[in-house]
């Protein structure tokens, strides 16, 4: 008997370049997502912040859990650059990223030239 509709946490298992951003959403690998995301080697997930709330230890839980394999954490703060909590930059300082807030439109560009080189990079994206 089939059970029916099964809801899925939201993830795209690779890593691939930004194609677009804007009205609320990302496009890349020929697909779009509305909302925020976090893009980690290990692929790309539906992140649950939007403009305007704060970036949290928590919310970056994922990073974190992946520390190994990230040397650099772009932020997408949205339309303008806002710094990152003390507490934020602490915890990814303490997991060794670096961490460099920007513009939603700045990060963007900075993470396709970066994955580009092959670098070891990750971007959380705050959709605008």
């Amino acid at each position: 008997m089939p059970k029916g509709i099964e809801i899925r946490e939201a993830h795209f298992p690779g890593r691939a370049p930004i194609d677009a951003y804007g009205n609320g959403g990302f496009r890349f690998a020929d697909m779009s997502h509305r909302g925020s995301i976090l893009m980690l080697p290990s692929g790309v997930y539906a992140w649950d912040v939007e403009e305007g709330d704060p970036v949290t230890v928590e919310s970056l839980r994922k990073v974190l859990d992946e520390a190994q394999d990230i040397e650099v954490l772009l932020v997408g703060t949205g339309k303008d650059i806002r710094p990152l909590p003390l507490d934020v930059k602490t915890a990814l300082r303490g997991a060794n990223i670096s961490s460099d807030p920007m513009s939603t439109g700045a990060a963007v560009r900075t993470y396709n030239v970066m994955l580009a080189e092959s670098r070891a990079v990750a971007v959380a994206l705050i959709a605008v």
